[in-house]
């Protein structure tokens, strides 16, 4: 049984950069296991299997080489560009029923696609000192932040851990103890960020890591943006409507681009989590699924 893959670039920047995710259509009739081994095949961070159900427009799953995750931001984008550059979808709204939830997802005219996370879950802290040895940063000079390290999930439980301006691109990552730190908490990876001082329509650069689940680092993190962005409008910016745009992949030489929206009442965000960007096919891959 041949399987084709579409090889999508999510949230790029003028169609460069982004992150790749492989998207199967159809995938009704697939094992876990033959997902599993598609995703492997791949070798990208995620690829997502879609099939149809009573609950919502599409059923995705998403897989990585290690296994499958409730959630993924970049896979979801890379999704639903493919099913409206392919003709399946027309600009509107849509659902998608995934393990993190029942989430919507809007198709604009021009292709952007803006996806609803789960509302954020505020899962405890960790001091600068147990971080510190994960990604090479003092404690010290990490608390010159005055910014909590905080667990903040919209559908994935990720570490946000703010770097003083100017030292994000100087991480150095302990892949082994941070696969075991996650392992042990329950924890998917870490989401560093500095705040942006140089460029005006940039919120903050981030770095995502997840070696847990075969992935050193990402060049773009839907589900992890979202998070920052609650992060950011908990701890810095308190108005009901928040807007922001991230950059990620720099280091990688890969940047991609990630706008979020909070809506928040009563000061708690009850309202929406909004991640969104722009998508490119890049390619097709079949693969012989022999099993």
């Amino acid at each position: 049984m041949n399987i084709e893959v579409v090889l999508v670039n999510a949230f790029t920047v003028n169609s460069k950069g982004g992150n790749p995710a492989g998207v199967v259509l159809n995938s009704d009739s697939l094992s876990e296991k033959q997902k599993l081994l598609i995703a492997q095949e791949v070798g990208y961070s995620e690829t997502a299997f879609v099939s149809h159900g009573e609950e919502a427009d599409f059923h995705v799953s998403f897989f990585t080489t290690t296994g499958e995750v409730d959630f993924c931001g970049h896979a979801t984008l890379a999704t639903f560009a493919t099913l409206y550059q392919k003709g399946v979808i027309t600009p509107g709204s849509y659902t998608q029923k995934t393990k993190a939830g029942l989430l919507a997802v809007n198709v604009e005219e021009n292709g952007q696609v803006i996806m609803q996370q789960t509302l954020p879950k505020y899962l405890g802290t960790f001091d600068y000192a147990t971080i510190s040895p994960f990604i090479g940063i003092d404690a010290i000079q990490l608390a010159t932040t005055q910014l909590p390290i905080e667990v903040v999930s919209t559908g994935l439980s990720d570490v946000i851990v703010p770097v003083p301006t100017g030292m994000l691109e100087q991480l150095q990552i302990d892949e082994r103890g941070l696969s075991d730190f996650c392992q042990k908490h329950q924890l998917v990876g870490i989401h560093a960020f500095e705040l942006s001082l140089e460029h005006d329509d940039i919120t903050a650069s981030c770095r995502n890591f997840a070696p847990l689940y075969g992935i050193p680092e990402e060049s773009a993190t839907g589900s992890a943006c979202g998070a920052l962005a609650c992060y950011l409008t908990k701890h810095i910016y308190r108005s009901t409507h928040n807007h922001f745009r991230f950059e990620q992949g720099r280091v990688m030489n890969c940047t991609s681009h990630i706008t979020a929206t909070i809506e928040q009442q009563d000061q708690l965000i009850t309202q929406q989590v909004l991640v969104g960007g722009a998508a490119s096919v890049i390619g097709v891959k079949t693969i012989d699924l022999t099993i």
